[in-house]
């Protein structure tokens, strides 16, 4: 990778992270995402849906600005929190696609960042930054959602390795991935939050299998995931035996951040009127109706609030504050807002917002966005536990 020097004032910065864009950003990778081609996952099985995708890709990975916030040495480009927070402002005023999504950025890296060893992190880190290795989460379980800690896989110690078996359920594009972290029990005499072990397995590990999920939009990124007799070598293990649980917390406050809008790919970076205008048919305009324009503004509002909010959390977290619980705020607000967004965008289409199974709908039209948005209350913490959690850690209320 190439390691850039990049001014410390924040003018300047300004200034070099836009040319720095708008040299190496192809024209076809600007402008809002049109469905699942326009998302780049990376990853051993992963082909690029055009060589501008496979550039943008390349180009942001050599400057370590796939993981703008990760030291260098692991693939990063080493920035501070606000140079991040310009950098994604630029991207945005250039309308600039991300150039990679991942699993890996948004949830594994951190956690390896913290919890991990030296060699794990130059194992994991760099080929996660240049778009290598695709990963997916194995949390949940059929008798183990939000009460997570009750999760019966088991992980049997053989000395050098453990023999794993069990089942995952909701493993987004496990189908898809490369690699797996997962929890699973060590110690099943144990307390529940204790005894639980945080691990990492090769998806073409002998005994490792998925079936995907489809789901009411027709489509699912879902899959269960079955354990049969896997084999994995101790150094796959991050953190302490039966301390799973430490890492598995941290890295649920990532995942809620993200699924609260950290990760740019799965939100239109646009203001919602743009987007809105982006797919009426020609002459019909959605802002005729005050009341329909009036909500539009209002959930422009809220969004620029929430984001107004992300940035105050970062700025603690900067300070030396973990963001922790204040996670749950991010990922309720902003799944409400999602939920609310997508109606929006499939009321304003009006009846072109129906279409299915049509040439211009594809895989990814307006109404299997709208379904897909249902599943932003449940996936990462259901909308339920966030409020329990913000009503007792946040405002410190009393347990009903």
């Amino acid at each position: 990778m190439t390691i850039l020097s990049w001014p410390d004032n924040e003018a300047d910065f300004r200034r070099a992270i836009r040319q720095w864009i708008e040299d190496n950003c192809p024209l076809s990778m600007r402008g809002p995402n049109r469905g699942l081609e326009d998302i780049c996952w990376g990853g051993r099985r992963w082909t690029f849906a055009s060589d501008d995708q496979r550039l943008w890709l390349e180009r942001a990975a050599a400057a370590g600005l796939t993981v703008p916030g990760w030291p260098c040495e692991y693939g990063g480009a080493g920035l501070t929190p606000w140079q991040q927070r310009i950098f994604d402002e630029e991207m945005t005023a250039l309308e600039a696609r991300s150039p990679l999504e991942s699993f890996g950025i948004w949830m594994l890296g951190p956690a390896l960042l913290k919890f991990g060893t030296e060699e794990q992190k130059r194992i994991h880190l760099p080929p996660i930054a240049r778009g290598e290795i695709r990963w997916c989460q194995g949390y949940s379980e059929p008798e183990a959602g939000s009460d997570l800690a009750s999760l019966k896989t088991r992980a049997e110690d053989h000395g050098d390795h453990f023999i794993v078996n069990g089942q995952k359920i909701w493993t987004s594009y496990a189908d898809e991935a490369d690699w797996i972290f997962f929890l699973a029990r060590t110690d099943p005499s144990a307390p529940k939050h204790r005894g639980i072990s945080f691990l990492l397995a090769d998806m073409d590990s002998a005994g490792i299998s998925t079936r995907p999920i489809r789901l009411i939009s027709g489509k699912s990124p879902f899959c269960e995931t079955f354990f049969d007799n896997v084999r994995v070598p101790k150094e796959n293990l991050v953190g302490a035996v039966n301390d799973g649980w430490t890492v598995a917390k941290y890295l649920l406050a990532h995942e809620r951040e993200m699924i609260g809008g950290g990760a740019r790919g799965l939100q239109d970076s646009l203001p919602l009127h743009r987007v809105v205008q982006e797919f009426v048919r020609p002459g019909h305009d959605p802002f005729a109706d005050a009341d329909l324009r009036q909500r539009i503004a209002r959930a422009e509002i809220d969004a620029l609030a929430l984001a107004q909010t992300v940035d105050r959390y970062l700025e603690m977290a900067q300070g030396g504050e973990g963001v922790g619980d204040k996670s749950s705020v991010i990922k309720y607000c902003a799944a409400e807002q999602n939920k609310r967004r997508q109606s929006l965008i499939l009321e304003a289409a009006g009846i072109d917002g129906l279409a299915w199974d049509t040439t211009r709908a594809d895989g990814s039209s307006l109404a299997r966005n709208w379904l897909r948005a249902r599943a932003n209350s449940i996936e990462g913490g259901t909308a339920e536990i966030m409020l329990g959690i913000i009503a007792q850690r946040l405002l410190d209320l009393p347990r009903g």
